[in-house]
């Protein structure tokens, strides 16, 4: 219907867009504010307003791209995840349903789907995921056999850390991540003063090989989905010229039977003259 083309044009104009992203980022605002006790008690009630208001635009806007695109909108993943955020919004926080007024914040990643760039990003790491599952498994299997290494050499020396492969998995964990594992070595190497070559060869290959992959592994699906687009962008440039050539080729042969059939009349003037 001619009607949802132009709600739809309305709901995909830029302005409007950019209307709802700053909508969401005053939310945002005001959702911080409401976190402080002293504005609170000043300004409440004000705050209350404002988000009721915006989770009235909120809602506005979900009707209008509801009713353009009709059961489509669902087709969309991102139009989903809206559609979820907001409907937890709508739910009464109060009663049983109390903790679920904490998810209000998650109004604001609707700014993941409202800015493009945002949303390639996310696309991009969901792209990697398939990927990540194998350097998973390396990583889980990295901190296993460490952790069975540790627990067999160290039990004795700093029970705290090591103790058994549950506390040996936790403090390889840490120091995996680079967190305190100067004092772990440190306790450890007290009594065992070699035990920093165990320590050095689990950090190069934990952080700097293992976890390192991670980022190859998001860079290149990142690069994947940039060259798709790229590609599609050509794609849809090439059917544009296409139709662009069809049509003005169409225009020509029309134009030329026009003046085919003005010849034909002109001759026939003459004829009929004659």
């Amino acid at each position: 219907m001619q009607w949802r083309d132009r709600l739809a044009a309305v709901v995909e104009n830029r302005r409007f867009q950019q209307f709802i992203i700053a909508v969401i980022v005053f939310n945002a605002i005001t959702l911080a504010m409401e976190t402080s006790q002293s504005i609170m008690a000043s300004n409440g009630d004000l705050l209350h307003v404002l988000d009721k208001i915006m989770l009235a635009v909120f809602v506005a806007e979900l009707v209008m791209k509801l009713t353009a695109y009709g059961p489509k909108f669902f087709s969309d993943g991102w139009n989903a995840f809206d559609f979820v955020v907001v409907a937890i919004a709508l739910i009464p926080a109060s009663g049983p349903f109390a903790v679920l007024r904490a998810l209000r914040v998650l109004r604001v990643l609707r700014l993941i789907s409202a800015v493009p760039a945002m949303r390639k990003v996310v696309n991009g790491l969901l792209s990697a995921i398939p990927g990540m599952a194998s350097i998973v498994a390396l990583l889980g299997l990295v901190l296993f056999v460490s952790g069975v290494m540790a627990t067999n050499l160290f039990r004795d020396v700093a029970p705290e850390y090591f103790g058994d492969i549950g506390t040996s998995l936790f403090a390889l964990f840490q120091i995996m991540t680079g967190e305190s594992w100067p004092d772990i070595a440190e306790a450890v190497m007290a009594e065992m003063p070699l035990a920093w070559i165990f320590f050095v060869i689990y950090i190069l290959i934990s952080t700097f090989a293992v976890l390192n992959l991670f980022i190859a592994v998001v860079v290149n699906a990142m690069e994947e989905q940039l060259r798709e687009e790229i590609q599609e962008e050509g794609e849809q440039h090439h059917q544009e010229l296409t139709d662009s050539n069809a049509t003005i080729l169409a225009e020509l042969q029309a134009l030329r039977a026009e003046v085919a059939a003005l010849r034909a009349g002109l001759d026939g003037q003459k004829v009929s003259t004659d």
